[in-house]
């Protein structure tokens, strides 16, 4: 028995079944041959090369948070020996590299302004959505600090066959997704203290979640590795409060969340101006 080809492994729980049967595509009002088919085929095999990708950037990640988690252990235990018998200059330095340490909470809104991609004949156009991030950061010394970053954010997308590329796709009708979009990571966290003012750097690996709105022509939860970089400042106000303003770059490929339409395969981008508050323990 021949098994009926679709188009990529994921589905949200929400679609319906989308398979591309003779009747299913005539409802599409969409004519297919069997050069059409044979695509859909494709993009069957290029699915499960991309899940398998998933799982592999998936597994590089959390190697490397769980290698940043134990240099950052032996480097603070090696700093943080008993400080009896120290005086003078050695004690003064040490009171210094306390007032550089710090454990906070922090949350911030901020705006993701994606850039659009285009791939595989496709132009695919997202919307600027509102957001929030929470972060748990760890600063031992100015060179050595980490942290926890979740984002959330409105992430509509729109997909479209690109004019004079499109092959295939130019029957398939333009679509239009609401959606959210989720984000995790661990960052590397670079700063140093002048007065009331720390100024940092951040970088990281985390994974990207888009998980589409429900619709008649069915869609993808899709799942991407990502990079993060961005810069910012704090503002103690006090011993334990301050303000943050920052701004963070988010580079991954373009996630697929929808059914009818293949991945483009191109990178793209979000940047995120945000500002927030944090409190200090």
């Amino acid at each position: 028995m021949t098994e009926t080809p679709y188009f990529l492994e994921y589905r949200s729980s929400k679609s319906p079944n989308v398979l591309p049967t003779p009747g299913g595509e005539q409802g599409f009002g969409i004519t297919r041959d069997r050069a059409s088919l044979a695509q859909v085929c494709r993009t069957r095999v290029k699915s499960n090369t991309e899940t398998m990708m998933r799982k592999k950037w998936m597994l590089t990640t959390f190697i490397l948070i769980g290698m940043a988690a134990l240099t950052g252990a032996a480097a603070y235990g090696q700093d943080d020996g008993p400080a009896s018998g120290k005086t003078g200059a050695a004690a003064n330095a040490r009171t210094a590299r306390d007032s550089q340490s710090q454990w906070d909470i922090g949350g911030s809104f901020y705006e993701a302004l994606t850039k659009s991609s285009t791939g595989t004949g496709i132009q695919q156009t997202p919307s600027n959505g509102m957001g929030g991030l929470a972060e748990v950061r760890h600063i031992v010394k100015p060179l050595v600090g980490y942290e926890l970053a979740v984002a959330f954010n409105l992430a509509d997308q729109a997909y479209a066959p690109k004019a004079g590329a499109c092959a295939l796709a130019c029957q398939t009708p333009a679509v239009s997704l609401t959606g959210n979009a989720t984000e995790v990571s661990l960052d590397y966290v670079v700063s140093h203290k002048v007065g009331h003012l720390r100024p940092f750097v951040v970088g990281g690996l985390g994974v990207f979640i888009a998980v589409p709105g429900s619709t008649p022509l069915g869609n993808n939860t899709s799942i991407r590795g990502a990079y993060i970089v961005g810069g910012g400042v704090d503002l103690a106000i006090s011993s334990r409060i301050g303000v943050r303003a920052q701004v963070r770059d988010t580079f991954y490929k373009a996630p697929n969340t929808s059914s009818i339409y293949p991945a483009t395969g191109a990178f793209t981008e979000s940047l995120e101006p945000m500002g927030g508050v944090y409190y200090r323990f």
